[in-house]
Formats: structure tokens, C-alpha cells, sequence
């Protein structure tokens, strides 16, 4: 066998490395993050290994999860959407108002919502493959028209800043069965967001890895010029993406109002910032083309085991927001030199 031929081989045995392909995966960082906080709130809290600790953790994960999931495929598409927090509860506010209003059965204010939420999606995807503008602006907008709007309506129909009850209305149990009961495993109740956000996180994973949309959605991310010029539908892609967004918004939407049969309107304003947050600590490059949505739910189950480990270590809840950035910050250098060690390897 000649040197070059030798080569060759060492390269493809390279490629097939075991090793290689664990460095290149997107979530490696955040796995890595994710153990180092389980053992660290392990040792720190009594009570945080408990069942029901558990699942405390897994609920306040899931219901971050659930819109972590399709903001990062959107980011990892190139783009970000601000209206995220406040869409959830838009959402909520029209399947409550719609039903009360309409003395309707309750799906039906649930389905309406779902149109709605799907149409905001649209038109944020629709004016931001039509306007060329940044997505940063786009959504910034529709963050505020939907700020304004939950606040206007919901006092110009209710007359205050919350809705009116709808528990006593038909198809509020079915509803709520759906979208806000409690699954009792082995004596511990778990809330069932928690199957919402694993099915999302496999879908959204198989569309990732095994579609034609999935390859358009990195093509789109990496090189929004170079995926045009070899016919990769962009703005059916990004406005899919933003309608993506908007479902997860749907689905949060309705787990907040039939866990609590009323909405405040002035609820998810900054939420948007939380599932960005998770998604990058899961291991999406701001400048997109990179992630997966196996990364963002360990980003959000991150959050939860953060938020609830310091309540069950008694610390003062005021150092969240520290710990959350710290965690930010430490995820994305752990993410660039996995990334780099990956690169290193080709």
C-alpha cells in the first residue's frame, strides 16, 4: 500500500470515529452543563433528589422546553423572535375570550386560538422574507402590538386586566385534560407538558435529521444566498419556521389557562429572552446554522433544575437571574471550544 493510500484510509477511519461524531454534536456543551448541575444542586440541597423534586424540576423544564424546542429551530434557521413570550399568552387570552364571549364550547375557543397564533407566526415570517428587514425588528413590533393588544382587549371585553372564568363551561375538563392534568407514576404526579415537550423534542428531531425540511432549515441558517441559488425554498421555510413558534405558543397558551382558568394579560413579557437562553445554552449559534432540538431541551432542563435547586437549597431566589447568566455565558465558551475541538478533528 502506498503512503497516499494509507492516507485515504486514516481519513475514513477518521470520519467513522466514534469520538468525532460526539464532538461534533451541538448539545455535547449542554449534556456536560446539565450533569455538573445535577450533581452540584445534588450535594447542595437535601430535597433535591426526591421523586416529587424530580418532577418540579421536569414541569418548571418542560413548560420552558415546550418553546425552546421551535425557537431553536428558528434560530438555528438564522432568525429570532421576540413576540415569543407575550404570543403564549395571546394565545390563552383568545381561546378564554372567544369561548366566554361566543358562550361556545371551550375547543372551539381552543381551535380559533390555534388559528390565530398560527396566523401571527405567518405574518411575522411573511414580513420578514418580504421587507428584508432584521428579524430583531419584525418581532420587536409584533411584541409590542401584541403587548398592547392583550392589554386593550382584554379590558374593552372584560373590563379588566384578567378574563373572566370559563371552568364552569362544556369542555373545559376535556380541555384541561389535555393540556393541564397530572399523571400519577409510582404515587408522584407528573404534569403532562412534560409528554408535550418529549414529543415536540422528537419531531422536531426527526425533522432535523431525517427530512428534506430539516436540511433546508441548516441551509437556510448557514448560508441564506448560497441555499436560494441551489433551490432551497427559503421563504417557505422561514415563515414555516416562525408558524413553528407560534404552535409552541399555542400549546404554553393553553396549558396557562386551563391550569389557571384565568389569564392575566400583562403575563410572558420577557419569557422570549428565557427560551433564547435555552436554546443557546443547548448549543444554537446566534448566527444560526448550527443546534439541535435535543440541545434545547437540556438548555431548558437546565433552567428548571437552576430554578428549583436554589428553592430547594434555600437560597435566596433573588441570585437566579446571576446563575442564569453565568450559565449562559459558561455554556457558549463550553459550546465555541467543543465546536473548535470538533473542527480540529476533520
Amino acid at each position: 500500500m502506498s503512503a497516499t493510500e494509507g492516507t485515504v484510509a486514516d481519513e475514513r477511519i477518521l470520519q467513522t470515529s466514534p469520538l468525532r461524531k460526539l464532538l461534533g454534536r451541538p448539545e455535547l456543551g449542554s449534556v456536560v452543563g446539565a450533569i455538573a448541575v445535577f450533581v452540584f444542586f445534588a450535594f447542595a440541597a437535601d430535597s433535591f433528589l426526591r421523586a416529587s423534586s424530580i418532577s418540579t424540576v421536569l414541569y418548571a423544564s418542560s413548560t420552558i422546553g415546550i418553546m425552546a424546542v421551535p425557537v431553536a429551530l428558528l434560530m438555528i434557521g438564522g432568525e429570532f423572535d421576540l413576540s415569543a413570550g407575550v404570543m403564549v399568552t395571546s394565545s390563552a387570552l383568545v381561546s378564554s375570550m372567544f369561548s366566554y364571549q361566543m358562550t361556545a364550547n371551550v375547543w372551539v375557543g381552543v381551535g380559533v386560538s390555534l388559528l390565530v397564533t398560527l396566523a401571527v407566526g405567518a405574518f411575522n415570517g411573511f414580513m420578514l422574507t418580504r421587507t428584508k428587514l432584521p428579524s430583531f425588528i419584525i418581532t420587536l413590533g409584533t411584541f409590542l402590538m401584541l403587548t398592547g393588544m392583550n392589554l386593550g382587549f382584554t379590558k374593552l371585553i372584560d373590563g379588566t386586566v384578567s378574563t373572566k372564568t370559563i371552568a364552569d363551561m362544556e369542555g373545559f375538563p376535556s380541555a384541561r385534560d389535555v393540556f393541564a392534568s397530572t399523571l400519577t407514576i409510582g404515587g408522584v404526579g407528573f404534569k403532562i407538558t412534560i409528554l408535550w415537550w418529549l414529543a415536540l423534542v422528537a419531531v422536531a428531531s426527526w425533522i432535523l435529521l431525517r427530512t428534506r425540511a430539516g436540511n433546508w432549515i441548516f441551509a437556510v441558517g448557514g448560508n441564506q444566498d448560497a441555499a436560494r441559488a441551489v433551490g432551497v425554498p427559503v421563504t417557505k421555510t422561514k415563515i414555516g419556521l416562525y408558524m413553528g413558534v407560534a404552535f409552541g405558543a399555542w400549546i404554553a397558551g393553553q396549558h396557562l389557562l386551563f391550569s389557571y382558568d384565568v389569564v392575566q394579560s400583562g403575563e410572558g413579557v420577557g419569557n422570549e429572552l428565557i427560551y433564547i437562553i435555552a436554546a443557546v445554552i443547548g448549543g444554537c449559534l446566534i448566527t444560526g446554522g448550527y443546534g439541535s432540538a435535543v440541545g434545547s431541551a437540556v438548555g431548558a432542563f437546565i433552567f428548571g433544575m437552576t430554578s428549583k435547586g436554589i428553592v430547594f437549597a434555600e437560597w435566596n431566589p433573588d441570585w437566579f437571574k446571576f446563575f442564569l447568566g453565568a450559565m449562559l455565558l459558561l455554556a457558549t465558551l463550553l459550546n465555541a471550544w467543543v465546536r473548535k475541538r470538533a473542527e480540529a478533528t476533520k
